[in-house]
């Protein structure tokens, strides 16, 4: 048995079963085939997030809402379809894929029009900024673990579940305290349309939360090799492009963030 674990809800206190004598070598996952069927589920939220944007403006504002219902219901449908049905991926994924796609074209939408109202215009649009971030962090993180100079042992893993259950509490803070009206500096993005100093420690938190998120991306490296040499299915494969995809979505989301504020403040400077 393979024991795989990370802050990645997919990956997290998962045991995989090797059985590599009862497989023939034609049923293996392979590195290879995990890329492409990961390939695939990202090109499956960019259209999920053309989609959303397109029935956003078809429908109008109140579609807003119902994607991100459908979101968050597919999301959670994923997660327990998937606990311990690693073959129920072949689904799982492109279903995560596309919802996720969805929501996060329309907060990329919903963040393009503020940017609007203030007349300022994001180049290219913050959600194809946000995509170009997050393939170049993760070519990034592929090209450190390559070269072997980043290696998730057990204090590397142990510092940055540390720090993303302290991510999770301060999200979770802000979210309870939103409806009180209270915000923690910094973390919301209205920081960033207030300007000054509150703005650049809006970016700073986001800048850091970022490169956290990205460094899961070593972990979820490690633990697709580590998987695969020892011999586990090829049902696998789907089910390592949705725990990919998880990350992967966190990191688009950060990047987003980080793009809208950084033209807040690139607007202020002027």
């Amino acid at each position: 048995m393979l024991d795989l674990r990370s802050s990645n809800p997919v990956l997290a206190d998962t045991q995989l079963a090797a059985d590599s004598h009862a497989r023939p070598a034609t049923q293996l996952a392979t590195v290879a085939g995990v890329a492409q069927k990961t390939t695939i589920a990202v090109s499956l939220a960019v259209v999920g997030g053309i989609g959303g944007g397109v029935l956003v403006r078809t429908v109008g504002q109140g579609a807003i809402w119902g994607i991100f219902i459908a979101a968050l219901v597919a999301s959670l449908v994923c997660f327990f379809a998937l606990w311990r049905k690693p073959e129920r991926a072949y689904w799982a994924a492109p279903l995560y894929s596309v919802t996720q796609g969805a929501m996060l074209g329309v907060m990329a939408l919903l963040l393009d029009s503020m940017l609007a109202d203030r007349g300022i215009t994001a180049f290219g649009g913050l959600g194809l900024q946000a995509f170009v971030i997050t393939l170049s962090i993760t070519a990034a993180m592929l090209i450190v673990y390559r070269a072997g100079l980043i290696r998730a042992n057990g204090r590397f893993v142990a510092v940055l579940s540390t720090l993303t259950i302290g991510i999770g509490i301060m999200y979770l803070a802000q979210f309870v305290l939103g409806f009180f009206s209270i915000e923690i500096p910094g973390l919301s993005l209205q920081s960033a349309t207030q300007g000054g100093t509150m703005a650049w420690v809006g970016l700073g938190i986001n800048a850091v939360i970022l490169l956290i998120a990205s460094l899961w991306l070593i972990v979820d490296f490690q633990q697709v090799e580590t998987a695969v040499a020892s011999r586990v299915g090829k049902e696998y494969e789907w089910y390592f492009a949705y725990a990919l995809m998880v990350t992967l979505v966190w990191i688009y989301l950060e990047a987003l963030k980080l793009a809208f504020r950084a033209a807040m403040m690139a607007n202020d400077r002027k």
